[in-house]
């Protein structure tokens, strides 16, 4: 009966950890047999029995009659006289079964073989979730705040698992607070020892593609394909979209009616500012797209280089460099060149760098941030705006503009 016992006192883990019983019983045999091993040095010679509907276990010892006096191998072999107290029939050659107790085994052993049931079954349990969240990789998860750590969100899950949002995986604008819902992607899955470290992401381009497929109908149904995202989180995105049925247009049904579709979207992200384009194989076409809301006057591609350069009239410069160069540098993510922006008359204009005698090194980076690369881009602005658009002082400003005026405009 101890045996059926102690069984059945196991059977708590099964209903703590949804373990079904045939594989409880299975770790269970395993861990009997090692608790054997430890007991008798080997565990070959021992039958264990289990039943999983009666949560029964017989542990039987299998060993060989020898002669009295000759027994070298007590595990394999015993004597006559001690087998004929099993059953006073036996002769020496044959094979003799004696039921093991589990008190045979000694108090400090069943400690250690529950411990090392527990063991086991944890292991059996992160196994499970490491398994199931790999398959989740690159999914949209949604879980609650647990408690907020200085570099990292603790999230639980509805199964209670244990989900790590990081603080560089999170949008800039991000604010939690406990029992705040969460939604990300299941970024990776790691096996950390037994555990699993399960990250999630927020300021993946994956998150923001998988959001456009919960939110948008025809991307989930495969209407419309996303073709490519890049983004800056919390700042701004670029996804470029394509649609095999002439009849749909791929922009207005993901930006909806005044925006509707995408607004849920924008605010998931921190009102993240997404610019969503058509794509097109013509690759002048696509980086004439890419680099809106700016319009383009014309192209030229470098394609061994992967370079493009791009014309445009002096008021549209600005807004195809975007603000801390956002637009252009996601402009070329998406597209796979490397653009350079160039104004209309340029060749009338003088570049920046070379006033390098006379103007900073560093003044000249600070207004090339703000798309300000040549003479005629800076004289042509207000004082006032330049200050704005840069992180210069007015009168640093003002010294630059005095110098181009007495060697541009003479």
């Amino acid at each position: 009966m101890e045996n059926i016992a102690l069984i059945e006192s196991f059977s708590e883990f099964k209903d703590d950890k949804l373990i079904d019983r045939v594989t409880l019983m299975a770790i269970l045999e395993d861990v009997f047999r090692n608790a054997l091993k430890k007991k008798f040095g080997d565990d070959d010679n021992f039958d264990i029995i289990i039943n999983p509907d009666k949560g029964d276990l017989e542990i039987w010892r299998n060993r060989i009659v020898v002669a009295d006096g000759e027994v070298e191998e007590p595990n394999q072999e015993i004597s006559l006289t001690a087998a004929r107290k099993i059953e006073p029939d036996f002769e020496v050659g044959e094979d003799v079964s004696q039921e093991v107790k589990l008190i045979d085994l000694g108090r400090r052993a069943i400690l250690a073989l529950r411990q090392n049931l527990i063991s086991k079954i944890h292991e059996h349990d992160n196994t499970n979730i490491f398994k199931h969240f790999k398959e989740l990789e690159g999914s949209l998860y949604t879980a609650e705040v647990h408690h907020i750590r200085h570099r990292a969100v603790i999230l639980l899950d509805d199964e209670g698992n244990e989900i790590i949002l990081p603080k560089d995986k999170q949008i800039p604008s991000d604010f939690f607070r406990k029992g705040d819902n969460v939604r990300g992607i299941i970024d990776s899955v790691e096996l950390k020892g037994n555990k699993p470290a399960i990250i999630m992401s927020r300021t993946s381009p994956k998150f923001l593609e998988k959001l456009f497929e919960s939110e948008i109908p025809e991307v989930f149904d495969g209407l419309i394909t996303i073709k490519n995202v890049v983004r800056i989180p919390g700042e701004k995105a670029k996804v470029a979209v394509d649609s095999y049925d002439d009849r749909i247009d791929p922009v207005g049904a993901c930006v909806g009616m005044k925006g509707s579709r995408i607004h849920g979207i924008v605010r998931e992200l921190g009102n993240e500012n997404i610019d969503v384009i058509n794509y097109t194989s013509n690759l002048q076409l696509y980086i004439t797209r890419a680099l809106s809301p700016a319009r383009v006057t014309s192209i030229k591609i470098d394609e061994e280089n992967k370079r493009a350069e791009a014309i445009l009239k002096p008021e549209e410069v600005s807004k195809a460099i975007g603000r801390g160069g956002h637009n252009i540098r996601l402009a070329g993510q998406l597209t796979g060149y490397e653009i350079d922006v160039f104004r209309e008359g340029a060749e009338e204009d003088v570049e920046l760098r070379e006033f390098t005698d006379e103007i900073e090194g560093w003044v000249i980076k600070e207004f090339s941030k703000a798309g300000l690369d040549t003479a005629k881009s800076i004289l042509e602005q207000d004082v006032a705006d330049l200050v704005k658009r840069t992180d210069l002082e007015e009168e640093t400003i003002l010294d630059v503009i005095r110098i181009l005026k007495e060697e541009f405009e003479d």
